[in-house]
């Protein structure tokens, strides 16, 4: 009896941390749909409360990084549960890493605020990249909250999306640059923010691939998507 109630707690503190980075997915999802909107609408009060949100990110990144230090020295995971606490570990890094680049948006939409610019920015030929990595991340998350590789390849596949919209936007951006000087500023801004919305990308096919790993124990990490495919589907 004493040995089944140890386990339940194991189980039951196990859940609680996932939780706690679901928790802390749903809030960088946020953060991200905030940061774009404070850039279109140049709206410098929800800029700032994405910035604000940071500080909570990163609370819950050192929480949850306690957590699973607390796990691993009393429990000694071993096997999947072992897996599955070091992999909880990279998924929040790279959630607080997600944050971080949505900050990055807002203190753009607040430095145009600050500067007072009356011309209408460029930000929303962005969106659908947005929309595309908005969309990976809560795959990536839905995997990992339902220990589930089925959909993991779809967001290998959305990330080569993602790089070739920003290689798009780059070319674009080079061009108007070339036709009209007065465009560098702005255009060196639209680049700053489709480069951040590009990594945020890249950290969201990290934790599809860590989702992969936690499930399969194979690392799929700096893989094809082809061979991706083949080891989630083995």
């Amino acid at each position: 009896m004493q040995s089944e109630h140890i386990f339940k707690q194991y189980d039951a503190e196990l859940e609680s941390v996932r939780a706690k980075v679901l928790e802390m997915g749903g809030l960088v999802e946020q953060q991200i749909v905030d940061a774009l909107e404070a850039l279109v609408n140049t709206d410098p009060k929800l800029a700032k409360e994405v910035m604000d949100n940071d500080h909570r990110v990163n609370n819950l990144e050192v929480k949850i990084d306690e957590d699973c230090s607390h796990i691993i020295a009393r429990r000694q995971p071993a096997a999947g549960d072992l897996r599955m606490v070091m992999m909880i570990v990279k998924t929040i890094t790279d959630l607080e890493r997600i944050g971080d680049e949505a900050t990055k948006i807002a203190r753009t939409a607040q430095k145009i605020y600050e500067e007072d610019r009356m011309y209408k920015s460029r930000f929303t030929e962005i969106k659908s990249m947005v929309a595309l990595v908005r969309e990976m991340l809560r795959t990536a998350l839905d995997g990992f909250a339902r220990l589930d590789v089925s959909k993991t390849v779809e967001v290998a596949r959305q990330d080569e999306q993602v790089d070739e919209q920003f290689r798009a936007a780059m070319r674009q951006l080079i061009t108007f640059m070339l036709e009209d000087p007065r465009t560098i500023s702005m255009s060196l801004e639209v680049l700053f923010v489709a480069k951040a919305i590009e990594r945020i990308g890249d950290h969201a096919k990290n934790i599809a691939e860590y989702v992969v790993y936690m499930v399969k124990g194979k690392d799929v990490r700096h893989t094809s998507v082809q061979e991706m495919e083949r080891e989630t589907q083995s």
